[in-house]
């Protein structure tokens, strides 16, 4: 054997070990290297999908100056993935969050981690590939005629379900095709951000850098491109308007979930959440600032006419040959950032079983013997996933009222609940960075080979901190009529859909108490031989 083939193979044989040692066999296939794991998390955050969905949002209430909002979520952030990236390296498990969550506290506090982050993915997958019916109704538009409406609720249903089943059936055939594809959907990703960004600078850029530093009349009601009013108010602006990249910058955590199909994970997870965070952020800052100096016309009009228009008004001034293949580049990246949150939501599900944490454990954790996944896991969120779409069906035409909660006219029931998708992962992953202070107050040490050492409390801290104010800015209800309630959580909606995913929780947590499945899987002999050394 050549000695990076024995490399290769001790690395193995310790990420086994260290399997073992908390207690379970390995049955997930170890196929995956740095990159690959880098490119689930990558195209799990995805900066093409989360500014071509939330571009106008910042625009529209922010002005261009919105951008510099970006570094408040980019640093923040990374504060979480460091602390992340200690827990994933002292336990590379499938299933991250509710795995650090459990071991941090205990069985029940990881199994409600658990329980919030699995819905904020289920509703996460649903999210993003309903994002790409617009798209790909104008380039079949464009290539074949079609005259598809993307707001009829039956072509939304089957083009999503098309989408869906391509995902679900690439997921299932194995980790390396899922990797494959996450790789090739970063180069989409490069080519969709840099490369779109040195296009429109080509083709000209209609203001100078000093624009960037504008509000262009957003925070008036008079010049607001949506006609809400922050009283002349940057701060009242910002607060909203950081809400467009706080969609973005969070999916590296999907790293640790894919540990068990990850090469010396113990090593290559922790840098590869850093990684996709600073990457991340670096594509999402060049591509907002091209698509900003790339606005045409000037003050308010020209706010108002980009938010009007979107993304592609801006993308409308380059030759059609190019619009089309920004096209195919944007559908394959919300496809990707699709398949990639499937994948790792999969293995959550499966983890979950595993700790007989679910209904039907035994059957959602089997894992096929011809191609190393978890399917019926796979197959059990695809349906889910479809029952949540169907939620496009549900959209009252007038304002509909219960007790001090008023639901909007014209909102389909999917949109409510898509701003669960970013609160429940938020919330999910506060609670875990609280388990994290939680474990270090009853005297954790990390063993594993990322270690954040005497920074690890203060680090912990902020990012605790930051998810915290993030999470209060999200659901905070200020009514309809504020610029929030309007534009972004529909007042008391996206905290009622939290507080209605926790009661039946807590329901089905009271009566089936799977924590006691749970508690069963709580054995970790690193920890036993670290506490005899450090006594």
């Amino acid at each position: 054997m050549s000695e990076q083939g024995a490399q290769a193979s001790t690395g193995l044989d310790a990420d086994d070990s260290r399997l073992a040692s908390l207690g379970y066999q390995p049955q997930l296939r170890r196929v995956l290297g740095l990159f690959a794991n880098f490119s689930v998390a990558f195209t799990y955050l995805s900066p093409m999908v989360g500014i071509y969905s939330l571009f106008i949002l910042g625009l529209g209430t922010g002005g261009p100056a919105y951008i510099w909002l970006n570094f408040i979520p980019i640093i923040g952030m990374l504060f979480v993935a460091l602390v992340f990236g200690e827990l994933a390296s002292h336990y590379p498990v499938a299933g991250a969050l509710y795995q650090y969550s459990k071991f941090s506290v205990g069985p029940g506090y990881g199994w409600f981690v658990g329980w919030f982050y699995g819905f904020a993915l289920l509703i996460t997958v649903a999210a993003v590939d309903t994002g790409v019916v617009s798209y790909f109704t104008t380039l079949t538009h464009n290539w074949f005629g079609w005259n598809l409406d993307p707001t009829n609720h039956v072509t939304i249903l089957w083009i999503t379900v098309l989408l869906l089943l391509i995902q679900t059936v690439l997921n299932i055939t194995g980790a390396k095709v899922m990797g494959r594809v996450a790789q090739f959907g970063v180069y989409v990703e490069i080519v969709g951000t840099f490369g779109i960004a040195i296009i429109l600078a080509i083709h000209g850029f209609h203001h100078g850098f000093g624009y960037l530093f504008t509000t262009q009349g957003q925070t008036h009601a008079a010049t607001n491109a949506f006609g809400v009013d922050f009283h002349g108010s940057w701060l009242a602006a910002a607060l909203i308007a950081v809400l467009a990249p706080v969609y973005i910058y969070y999916g590296f955590e999907s790293a640790g979930d894919i540990s068990e199909e990850t090469k010396d994970a113990g090593r290559k997870v922790p840098r590869a959440m850093r990684l996709a965070v600073i990457w991340g952020g670096i594509a999402s800052l060049v591509l907002t600032a091209a698509l900003l100096l790339a606005i045409p016309g000037d003050g308010a009009k020209g706010v108002g006419d980009a938010v009007k228009g979107g993304v592609p008004s801006i993308l409308g001034q380059l030759p059609s040959g190019v619009q089309d293949f920004l096209l195919l580049m944007i559908i394959f990246a919300f496809f990707s950032c699709g398949t990639s949150i499937q994948g790792a939501g999969s293995r959550l599900a499966f983890s979950y079983a595993r700790d007989g944490a679910v209904p039907a454990s035994s059957w959602v954790s089997r894992v096929n013997r011809r191609f190393g996944t978890p399917v019926n896991a796979l197959i059990t969120g695809a349906v889910i996933t479809v029952l949540f779409v169907l939620l496009v069906f549900i959209s009252p035409a007038k304002n509909a009222h219960f007790l001090f909660i008023t639901y909007p006219g014209g909102i389909n029931a999917l949109l409510a609940l898509v701003s669960f998708g970013v609160s429940g992962i938020y919330l999910s992953l506060l609670l875990t960075v609280i388990g994290a202070l939680v474990a270090r107050s009853r005297g954790w040490v990390p063993e594993g080979r990322f270690r954040l050492g005497r920074w690890g409390v203060t680090v912990t801290v902020i990012g605790a901190a930051y998810l915290a104010l993030m999470f209060v800015n999200v659901v905070i209800p200020t009514g309809l009529k504020s610029p929030r309630g309007a534009l972004f959580n529909y007042d008391w909606i996206t905290l009622l859909v939290i507080v209605i995913i926790a009661v039946v929780g807590a329901i089905y947590f009271v009566l089936a108490r799977p924590d006691r499945g749970v508690r069963k899987h709580l054995h970790d002999e690193l920890e036993a031989s670290a506490a005899e050394r450090h006594t």
